[in-house]
């Protein structure tokens, strides 16, 4: 069945099948190098080999991964049902904020330990979620009443923002959350918590397999809550952008960065709270974002032609060169990111010999190697290219 342009676009087959087709046309503002791609693909093993000896208990790429300090104390629900209502709790809202906090923002965690950018954000979230912040209750979940009484001032206090540790798109992140709650009490998440999305999903499970589809639904359904950005028959399509000039659909890619980290996030905590399996997560992405394009564009395997990094570095003045996020150089900057992050998916399962996960590989994997190269080339570990963001993009 052929779908509307409009509901195509927030499937999942669309972002691969898309992407590809960027890289099947010429290219207008990168040049690609796939003989780096060894290159970049070697750094990934290695990592992944460093990390996970014997390859042995690599987990999947998840929100859950940067809770371990946070939540180490933390006794969830001996109810299987209610442990798994509250882990996705706080999943949702901590992804919801996961998005570009800029250069400065730094968070300092109950050791001590000053910690920026993803980390930072994850680890801020799961301590203001364990005081219950998010609570009308006051207690270690989330429900309407409490985000709806959420103020900038109180986020700022949580996020520990001030005038020598600025956040960009503080006012976002308050914006979404207050958005989180008018979306509650829908089909997908009854009641006033975004945790009863377990309710909605378990008719779904059938020999303790839940379909991708039916978890992506749900997530998808949370595009209301996204400013208004294109719009294509009156849906709203979230992260999803033009790359050509014009009015028609088959000008826009999709990525839905902030979706599929969501739905990696949901994934993982459904099957260690309820030993479920998402059947059909092949049909994911490698998420489109700063550390896995910049783990390419470090390594020789993109590079911008030299047009557009000079329009880069006019518009940052540094010599890192600075776009907006929905400028056409970043859309095909991220079509290419999953891209070439399948080819090395690729390349390392015929390298070990084994079957992996994209979340795996990911994991092992692309997103720390991208932020040591970062490290290594630049002395405030950022990317190559700066995207300019208001706490809502990716």
């Amino acid at each position: 069945m052929t779908l509307p342009p409009e509901e195509y676009l927030l499937t999942l087959r669309s972002i691969r099948e898309r992407c590809n087709q960027v890289v099947q046309n010429p290219l207008q503002y990168f040049d690609v190098n796939e003989a780096a791609l060894d290159q970049a693909a070697d750094h990934v093993a290695a990592v992944t080999e460093r990390r996970f000896p014997g390859l042995e208990g690599i987990p999947p790429h998840s929100r859950l991964r940067h809770f371990d300090e946070s939540l180490d104390t933390w006794q969830r629900d001996p109810d299987p049902l209610e442990a798994a209502r509250q882990t996705i709790d706080l999943v949702i809202v901590s992804v919801l904020v996961d998005a570009g906090a800029g250069m400065a923002w730094r968070y300092t965690t109950r050791s001590g330990k000053q910690v920026g950018r993803s980390e930072g954000l994850a680890i801020a979230s799961a301590d203001m979620f364990l005081e219950g912040l998010f609570s009308s209750r006051k207690l270690p979940q989330v429900d309407a009443a409490g985000l709806k009484s959420l103020t900038v001032e109180q986020m700022a206090k949580g996020f520990q923002v001030s005038d020598t540790n600025p956040m960009v798109g503080l006012e976002g992140r308050s914006e979404l959350l207050k958005k989180l709650a008018g979306a509650l009490g829908s089909t997908y998440f009854p009641g006033d918590r975004p945790g009863n999305l377990v309710d909605y999903l378990q008719p779904h499970v059938h020999d303790n397999k839940l379909p991708i589809d039916a978890l992506w639904k749900a997530v998808m359904s949370l595009g209301q809550i996204w400013p208004a950005r294109i719009e294509l028959n009156g849906v709203k399509l979230g992260d999803v952008w033009p790359l050509l000039p014009g009015e028609g659909p088959e000008r826009l890619v999709p990525f839905h960065k902030l979706s599929q980290w969501l739905t990696y996030s949901l994934t993982e905590a459904l099957e260690t709270t309820l030993g479920w399996t998402v059947d059909g997560i092949e049909s994911m992405t490698g998420l489109p974002e700063y550390r896995n394009g910049g783990l390419l564009v470090d390594h020789g395997v993109l590079t911008l032609k030299p047009d557009v990094l000079a329009r880069g570095r006019e518009a940052s003045g540094e010599d890192i060169p600075s776009f907006e996020g929905q400028d056409p150089v970043i859309v095909e900057w991220r079509a290419l990111t999953v891209v070439y992050l399948d080819k090395i998916h690729q390349r390392l399962e015929k390298r070990w010999n084994r079957k992996l996960k994209l979340a795996q590989v990911l994991e092992g994997g692309t997103w720390t190697a991208g932020r040591e190269i970062a490290a290594q080339k630049r002395s405030s570990g950022g990317p190559p290219i700066n995207i300019k963001s208001d706490g809502t993009i990716f």
